[in-house]
């Protein structure tokens, strides 16, 4: 993209990402679609995120035992998955340096991952606000994450505080 950065109109999704310009409040409006590159979960993520976790549940851990379960396979850690794609918003630029918290969660995990999948995200902007200090808002983000087949394996919500390039004082009443 080439510009002051992107704004993307609503509809289509843009891959990739801003060419390392992050987004400001302003630069977002309901609507926007982005998608990320893809990952592949190996299984040393597995095993990191085990060891960073303590849960070594054998459902994600044991070939042998997961191998006798209506998968037939060890499953990755749903939080692993989320954990990928909050990696995948990062490495897009999006709102590298403009974000100042994430708000809140609400996922669903809807079907298995497997070591070998290899995961993308596509975010859609559901609404923009400025907060009464005028140099930020809130901007609710979903997100469908995918796998390489295209089919949705996590959805929710990750709503955030991003900062706006402008102070715009909110009028007295």
């Amino acid at each position: 993209m080439s510009g002051d950065g992107p704004t993307p109109a609503p509809g289509p999704a843009v891959p990739g990402a801003t060419a390392g310009r992050p987004l400001f409040l302003e630069d977002l409006a309901e609507g926007q679609v982005y998608e990320s590159a893809g990952r592949t979960i190996t299984e040393a993520d597995v095993v990191a995120f085990a060891g960073v976790s303590g849960d070594w549940n054998q459902i994600h851990t044991n070939a042998e035992y997961a191998r006798e379960t209506p998968y037939g396979q060890r499953v990755v850690y749903g939080l692993l998955t989320l954990s990928v794609m909050t990696g995948l918003l990062d490495r897009t630029g999006l709102f590298s340096g403009t974000t100042i918290a994430m708000l809140g969660i609400e996922w669903k995990f809807a079907a298995p991952v497997f070591i070998g999948d290899t995961l993308s995200f596509r975010l859609t902007i559901q609404g923009v606000r400025r907060t009464r200090a005028g140099d930020r808002g809130v901007v609710q983000r979903s997100f469908e994450l995918l796998n390489q087949r295209g089919e949705i394996v996590g959805q929710g919500r990750l709503d955030a505080m991003v900062r706006a390039r402008r102070m715009v004082k909110a009028a007295d009443g």
